[in-house]
C-alpha cells in the first residue's frame, strides 16, 4: 500500500465515527430544535460527511492501481479528503451563519469541495483507465 493511500485510508477510517456521533447528535437535534433550516442543514452535511467518506475510501482502495505517479497520487488523495470535508463542513458553515434563501460563505466551501472532489475523481478515472 502506498503512503498516501495508507495515510488517506487511516484518516477517512478515523473520520467515521465523528460522523456516527453526528448521527446521534443529528437525533437530539430532530427533537429539540423547531427550526427547520437548521435541522435541513445539519441533515445535509451528516449525510454528506458519510457517504463521501465511504466513496472516498472506495476511491482510494483503486489508487495504487492506476497509472498514475507519486506525485498525482497524494494529489488525488489530499483533493479527495479536502473535498468531503469542504462540502460537507460547508453546509454546517452555512447553517451556523447563513440565512434562508441566501448565499453564503458556507455554500461557497461546498462548492469547492464538490470541485476538489470532481478533481480527484477525474484524475483517479485517468488513472484507472490508462492502466
Amino acid at each position: 500500500m502506498s503512503p498516501p493511500v495508507q495515510l488517506f485510508a487511516v484518516i477517512a477510517l478515523v473520520s467515521l465515527p465523528t460522523v456516527m456521533y453526528g448521527g446521534y447528535a443529528l437525533l437530539r437535534l430532530l427533537k429539540t430544535d423547531p427550526d427547520e433550516f437548521r435541522r435541513t442543514y445539519f441533515r445535509a452535511g451528516h449525510a454528506h460527511a458519510g457517504v463521501l467518506l465511504v466513496m472516498t475510501l472506495a476511491a482510494l482502495s483503486f489508487l495504487d492501481r492506476a497509472n498514475l505517479g507519486t506525485t498525482a497520487k497524494w494529489v488525488v488523495a489530499i483533493l479527495l479528503e479536502a473535498g468531503v470535508l469542504a462540502q460537507s463542513g460547508g453546509m454546517f458553515i452555512h447553517l451556523a451563519v447563513g440565512r434562508p434563501r441566501q448565499w453564503s460563505v458556507g455554500n461557497t466551501v461546498t462548492t469547492v469541495g464538490a470541485v476538489a472532489l470532481a478533481a480527484g475523481l477525474l484524475t483517479l478515472a485517468f488513472g484507472i483507465a490508462t492502466a
